[in-house]
């Protein structure tokens, strides 16, 4: 996790220091918008909310820290490779890239 990097918002639980300490404690750098701007984490904070509300929806708690990481992968694997995303022209982002990839080769084949 050193060198990670974690985005949010500035509510209570982010700004507290003891999230302060725990990110300092594994290595992890924090990100947070300015008061006021909206522009500043607005896709971290929008992908967050996504993350969220399609893992947590209808959920209480998790039962231990591996069901919470199960969780989370899963997810994760689902929103890159199989979750279309309508900024990419309805593709997911596996897919959007190596469309890219492939158009960038033939472009400097030519």
């Amino acid at each position: 996790m050193a060198g990670a990097i974690f985005h949010s918002d500035h509510g209570a639980q982010y700004t507290s220091r003891a999230f302060a300490a725990a990110c300092a404690a594994v290595g992890v750098r924090h990100s947070m918008s300015k008061v006021g701007s909206s522009a500043d984490n607005a896709l971290a904070e929008s992908f967050n909310a996504t993350f969220e509300r399609e893992t947590l929806q209808g959920r209480r708690a998790f039962t231990d820290e591996r069901d919470a990481r199960l969780t989370s992968f899963r997810w994760l694997h689902r929103y890159n490779t199989a979750r279309r995303h309508s900024r990419l022209g309805q593709q997911s982002p596996i897919t959007y890239e190596r469309t890219q990839e492939r158009s960038a080769t033939v472009t400097q084949a030519a």
